[in-house]
């Protein structure tokens, strides 16, 4: 027994017959609203008890005992209540706030099917019973998940947004600079856009060479030493190019090259990075333009620069030749993590539905991400058939499953309330 699950008892009125440890009846008219701040535990209560129809704040305790453990006695928030509802009367009270016992007033099922997925410790807690809610229930719940996902990744994007005074093509290619480094070199590519800003790449970009060469030296990957002539004109290049704009270059020991293939190697995504840009300027407002999902992901095919085809490092030829793809996973990854994201956040932003339907479309169409977490949903008989799907089921692991919020839940609240309540709670 938690103080959690007396919340839920309230919140969704699963009580019933109460009173005032003084006999009066009390009738719930509206529990009130959630505080997950400090404070009362429920705001704006409506309660009848007797015949007096009360308004105002409650708070929830396992025993009378904890109101004044708390120090809530000496706590001015605490001023406006109007009922104090506990598990258990453990100690008599000297308050003239109204005390309301709920023991015996609940079903035993209830409490019994919730300390079972409370107990659990499997990674999902009802991996054994989810079988049991309706499909239809199941897919209500992750199409809010991914609503979820989708306000709270917007949310994130909405102070970069605001850091780049509104400027949405800064912004993407912030983001977008994330993207490229996974999340082996996520942290590195982020500091690189952030030292070298979209407009100083925007003037060099129809030359190929200088924007390598802006990138590669801004990322600290240019020797001071060259010993090919593709190393010699980049560096060349940087040279100018950074006196001419003051730049300052980040410190190249950040980047890992370590646990990583090597067509993931931070010089083979900085030449990408550079022939997106050098390929496709104005790229967030090409995005706002294409309406189709799969011409979207035509927008991100690049490919590293011809020196790469035969290094993985400055001057050190590899055996073999190849071209340097960014590869259709790779493409996947930034629609659905990056696109889909700033196109909800910029539906939101116009109050413009047509473009957060985009968003979701755009998931939708997407094939479903693998990792091992949708391998523990496949598990437990929930397929995941598209990216939207994934994204949801992801979102209820982390933030729902993981932090065993199953009384917050759909999918938990039906597997609670899966059983005849006829016991009462004692």
């Amino acid at each position: 027994m938690d103080e959690m699950f007396l919340h839920y008892l309230w919140k969704f009125r699963l009580v019933n017959n109460l009173s005032t440890v003084t006999g009066e009846p009390v009738d719930v008219i509206h529990p009130g609203i959630n505080n997950a701040d400090a404070g009362p535990d429920f705001f704006n209560a409506k309660i009848r008890i007797g015949n007096t129809l009360w308004a105002g704040n409650v708070e929830i305790h396992l025993r009378t005992s904890d109101f004044k453990k708390h120090g809530h006695q000496h706590d001015k928030n605490y001023s406006n209540l109007i009922l104090h509802v506990v598990y258990e009367n453990d100690t008599e009270s000297n308050s003239t706030i109204p005390l309301t016992e709920l023991k015996g007033k609940f079903s035993l099922s209830l409490l019994k099917n919730y300390l079972h997925l409370s107990a659990s410790k499997k990674d999902i807690p009802c991996s054994n019973q989810i079988q049991q809610v309706n499909p239809l229930s199941v897919g209500a719940w992750l199409e809010r998940m991914l609503a979820e996902r989708l306000e709270r990744k917007a949310d994130t994007i909405r102070t970069i947004l605001i850091e780049n005074k509104n400027n949405w093509e800064e912004t993407f290619y912030r983001l977008l600079s994330v993207n490229f480094g996974f999340k082996l070199n996520a942290v590195p590519f982020e500091m690189l856009a952030r030292l070298t800003p979209l407009k100083v790449l925007a003037r060099h970009k129809n030359n190929l060479l200088q924007l390598e060469a802006v990138l590669f030296g801004q990322a600290g990957l240019l020797p001071e030493k060259p010993e090919d002539d593709f190393h010699t004109s980049l560096l060349r290049e940087y040279h100018l190019i950074q006196n001419k704009f003051k730049l300052k270059p980040m410190d190249g020991a950040v980047w890992k090259f370590a646990r990583t293939r090597p067509s993931n190697f931070p010089t083979i995504r900085i030449s990408q990075f550079a022939s997106l840009i050098y390929k496709s300027s104005q790229l967030f407002s090409k995005i706002i333009e294409t309406t189709r999902a799969k011409s979207m992901a035509s927008i991100f095919e690049c490919e590293a620069s011809d020196y790469w085809k035969e290094h993985y490092h400055f001057s050190k030829k590899s055996k073999t030749s190849t071209r340097k793809n960014l590869g259709k996973s790779g493409i996947e990854n930034i629609l659905i993590n990056t696109v889909a994201p700033i196109l909800f956040l910029y539906g939101t932003e116009r109050n413009d539905e047509r473009f957060k339907d985009r968003a979701v479309s755009l998931l939708q169409f997407l094939p479903s991400e693998k990792n091992h977490i949708i391998s523990q949903w496949n598990g437990c008989g929930i397929k995941s058939d598209n990216a939207a799907n994934s994204q949801a089921l992801l979102e209820l692991k982390k933030y729902y499953c993981g932090k065993l919020k199953c009384l917050s839940c759909s999918i938990g609240n039906s597997i609670l309330n899966s059983s005849p309540h006829h016991e009462a709670a004692r």
